[in-house]
């Protein structure tokens, strides 16, 4: 039985300790004319000219993760109507009127937990469970569907290990036993960020530090 939700990106759902998602979403603004598409549900960093950009803007994708980005804001250029998209289509698929700034809504709690789905098979409940506080890279961290507006993001099964530099910490499973066909790719784990812009020990934007995306 193959698993149903697969590749949506990093999904919130809840902080450390049970936590409900509530208020836990900051604006932040993106360039006007970033020409890069940043999905929903999708890694984003902050950069030093105080703007965000998706995961992997940053040379080896050595910046801390801010949070995932839940929406944008913006004023068409044509019509000077707001609008309000679930997603970032880039600067080149967009009219924005550069008056105003392109706001984004930020998932940043560096509590913050996640769903996301893994791109391989996990092999049996025994090793899925072995995963748990292990390691792990993001695949395909740039990459989205312009139709729904939704991150394809998923873990890269393959990479699970001790290595303190991965960009995913591992901290449990699902309960949706719709998808827990270990057998299949789909599986769906929950994460956390392991390196955080807003953890006390982050570097700021200017600096950088030693950290796998693995996008």
């Amino acid at each position: 039985m193959a698993n149903q939700n697969t590749a949506f990106g990093l999904r919130p759902i809840g902080l450390n300790g049970s936590s409900a998602n509530s208020t836990g979403v900051t604006q932040y603004e993106i360039a006007s004319d970033n020409t890069n598409a940043i999905f929903q549900n999708s890694a984003v960093i902050p950069l030093a000219a105080g703007v965000i950009d998706i995961v992997g803007a940053a040379n080896g994708g050595t910046v801390p993760a801010l949070g995932v980005l839940i929406g944008v804001e913006y004023v068409d250029s044509s019509s000077k109507k707001t609008v309000f998209k679930n997603f970032w289509p880039g600067a080149n698929n967009v009219s924005v009127d550069t008056n105003f700034p392109v706001k984004a809504f930020v998932a940043d709690d560096p509590n913050q937990l996640f769903l996301i789905a893994a791109d391989g098979s996990s092999t049996d409940r025994a090793t899925a469970l072995s995963n748990i506080f292990a390691n792990v890279s993001l695949a395909n961290g740039t990459s989205g569907s312009t139709n729904t507006g939704r991150s394809t993001a998923e873990m890269d099964i393959s990479t699970v290990a001790t290595t303190a530099t991965l960009f995913l910490r591992v901290v449990g499973l699902t309960g949706d036993d719709a998808n827990l066909d270990f057998d299949a790719a789909g599986v769906n784990y929950v994460v956390r960020f392991n390196f955080h812009h807003n953890a006390p020990v982050a570097a700021s934007a200017s600096q950088t530090t030693s950290l796998s995306t693995g996008i």
